[in-house]
């Protein structure tokens, strides 16, 4: 088995510090005390996982560092936590809790491998804190738990526990609970702000080019592009997000039908899927057969395991289009404003001073999602932006003189 060395047991203490603030902070905000006990529990795990590199640092010889501030994107989840509440950072949160997949991914050492109850606790204490039944392995036998839980770890990567412990993709399999298709509507409103923001600052800038900063012109422009494309956007998102639920209800009535028609050969696609998962033949039936005895926990594992959907979590169709919708409205009133109150140079430069923090917010924001660098994701998005501005002042600038 493989060690882990000085930088790699930094790179974890200093993950598991940052859970700690911030699952610390999520105590402190949250107002329901059954919801800031489990967040205090979540935090006493990710004291003790911290305890454990600290411990391997020092066993290293090398010195372990006093606790600093938290990453950028882990301060930005609790502010945001601070104004609107816990429930509205739950996506990312969860998106978040996706870097621990990403560091743990790969390694593997007693230190990992003590980690994992802790893990497999807290995916538990979301489920009940989302109103889902707890993983049921009360009832199994110690083989059939046992068997339980290398599948619920195995289920959304592939992977299965290998001999010698848990390793830190396994881990990584049980921190995909903090993952969640709900962010979907989060990553629409997320998008439609650039999309409205970056399309109306172009559209403002091509129209103040071509016009000498005429104001009524510009704010025509840039009211009419704001109501067309937060239209255009909310139609869209609507249009595809109901397409796709559709599709994924379709898909889950066949399933159904199929279970209900032919159990048998439903219980044996059960039996093979965990077979190909790298349990024996005799694993795979008896955990199968007990799978069928719950019709329900057999129905939502195949639709998980041979579809790959979650039937939780089809998405909202008007959470997305009314997401989008004033997500790219906010976007793109803000290259308007200043011309609300004139024209001339003064407002054009604070039209792109704003656009410009408000672009390298939004890529802050897409970087929550992506889990890219908070400062590259902002300085790339400023780059798009400009650029598209640019070219299309330039355009305005030549079509204005051609006019004229």
């Amino acid at each position: 088995m493989s060690t882990i060395d000085v930088g790699q047991s930094l790179a974890n203490l200093k993950l598991e510090r940052d859970a700690i603030q911030l699952y610390d902070a999520l105590a402190a905000i949250e107002k329901r005390p059954e919801r800031a006990e489990a967040f205090r529990r979540i935090a006493g795990n990710e004291r003790r996982h911290a305890e454990i590199w600290a411990a391997r640092l020092a066993e290293l010889g090398a010195t372990v560092p006093p606790t600093g501030a938290a990453r950028a994107r882990v301060r930005f989840i609790i502010l945001l936590a601070r104004l609107f509440g816990t429930h509205a950072v739950s996506g990312l949160v969860q998106v978040l809790e996706g870097d621990e997949d990403a560091v743990y991914g790969g390694q593997a050492s007693p230190e990992v491998a003590s980690i994992g109850a802790d893990e497999r606790e807290h995916a538990q204490i979301w489920q009940q804190m989302d109103g889902k039944p707890a993983t049921p392995v009360a009832t199994a036998t110690p083989a059939q738990a046992a068997a339980f839980a290398t599948i619920s770890a195995a289920r959304n990567d592939g992977t299965l526990a290998r001999s010698g412990g848990l390793k830190a993709r396994e881990i990584g399999a049980n921190e995909r609970w903090h993952r969640s298709s709900r962010s979907g509507t989060l990553r629409a409103s997320i998008f439609g702000a650039s999309d409205g923001l970056v399309s109306n600052l172009s559209l403002v800038m091509g129209v103040a080019g071509a016009s000498s900063n005429d104001p009524k012109f510009i704010l025509l422009a840039g009211v009419a592009g704001l109501l067309a494309g937060a239209g255009s956007m909310a139609a869209g998102e609507y249009i595809s997000m109901t397409s796709q639920r559709e599709q994924f209800e379709h898909q889950i009535a066949l399933e159904r039908a199929e279970f209900e028609i032919l159990p048998e050969a439903e219980e044996a696609e059960l039996a093979a899927i965990y077979r190909a998962k790298g349990l024996t033949d005799e694993e795979a039936t008896a955990f199968a057969s007990r799978l069928m005895q719950d019709p329900k926990q057999a129905l939502d594992t195949l639709i998980r395991e041979e579809l790959g959907l979650d039937p939780d979590e089809l998405g909202s169709t008007w959470g997305a289009a009314g997401g989008s919708f004033l997500a790219f409205a906010v976007g793109a009133v803000i290259p308007v404003v200043p011309f609300l109150f004139g024209g001339g140079t003064l407002a054009f430069g604070l039209s792109i001073g704003l656009s410009l923090v408000a672009l390298f917010g939004v890529g802050a924001g897409v970087s929550l999602v992506t889990g890219r660098s908070l400062v590259y994701s902002g300085v790339r998005q400023v780059m798009i932006g400009t650029l598209a501005a640019g070219i299309t002042y330039a355009v305005g600038l030549v079509v204005g003189v051609s006019v004229g």
